[in-house]
């Protein structure tokens, strides 16, 4: 099973941070993604997701630091049939999951003990994934390719202490390459084609296991 291999490293990557000691510091994280995927003729951030992360943080110097993750992360699309086709029906028109074992990588500055704010990317590789159309499954499959395995993202992340170590992060990510290209075509006989990227919000608990006071006057 993919997911519990992700577990796994999940697992293993937080027991190596705590082992490292007083270089690093260790966090997981835990929370939903809504997305979108830009260019399936969809709108909207209406697909929900799962997002779980273990983190490894290395303070730089004072506000600074980097972060490394292990995530399992949920993306995709989804859509209700139009009113105008059926308005009886249950099931959605479209409906996308693709599930992602990814590696974010990021640069983070903290201003005192308030906010910390973080650039990055990260690194995707598509682990699971259903395709569901007018109440279909598509032909579209982990290996059929007609998704790209991979999936690189640009990150903004922001991150607020709520106790302790408890912080309440959001995250924003885009990819840098297509996912996909789909071709349409509509009951006129127009053919087009567009090419498609994820498209990410994110809402996370954080917890740092082992933070520590920083004096930010050194």
């Amino acid at each position: 099973m993919q997911i519990k291999r992700i577990s796994i490293l999940i697992v293993l990557l937080l027991i190596g941070t705590l082992a490292i000691g007083q270089a690093f510091q260790g966090a997981i994280a835990i929370g939903t993604n809504l997305t979108q995927v830009d260019g399936d003729e969809m709108y909207g951030f209406k697909k929900f997701g799962f997002n779980a992360s273990a983190i490894a943080i290395m303070p730089i110097k004072r506000r600074w630091a980097l972060s490394i993750e292990a995530s399992y992360s949920q993306k995709g699309s989804y859509e209700k049939y139009p009113r105008e086709a059926d308005p009886t029906k249950g099931l959605p028109y479209y409906n996308l999951r693709l599930s992602y074992a990814e590696v974010p990588f990021l640069v983070h500055f903290t201003d005192k003990e308030f906010l910390t704010v973080g650039l990055g990317m990260s690194w995707g590789r598509l682990v699971d994934m259903k395709e569901i159309e007018w109440g279909e499954k598509t032909e579209a499959s982990l290996y059929s390719g007609h998704y790209n395995r991979n999936d690189i993202n640009g990150i903004f992340d922001i991150r607020f202490p709520v106790y302790k170590g408890l912080n309440v992060n959001f995250r924003y990510a885009y990819s840098f390459a297509k996912i996909r290209t789909r071709e349409y075509s509509n009951l006129s006989g127009d053919k087009w084609s567009r090419d498609q990227y994820n498209n990410i919000l994110t809402l996370r608990l954080y917890y740092i296991i082992n933070k520590r006071k920083i004096d930010y006057n050194e």
